[in-house]
């Protein structure tokens, strides 16, 4: 999805990600594979963002 964005934005949009990289499919799908599991049972009605922390600035 970032293949295209120029080094300039790229550079841009990592200084607003507390965690200073861009996700991976791996971080959605530990994430999915979290709420598929019994360890997620009682959690109803949420909405995940995936970001880095993005959300947080």
């Amino acid at each position: 999805m970032t293949k295209s964005l120029s080094d300039t934005t790229k550079t841009a949009a990592l200084a607003q990600i507390p965690l200073q990289r861009m996700g991976r499919p791996l971080d959605v799908a530990r994430a999915a594979a979290f709420f598929a599991s019994d360890e997620s049972e009682y959690i109803t009605g949420q909405v995940l963002a995936i970001d880095g922390g993005m959300t947080m600035c």
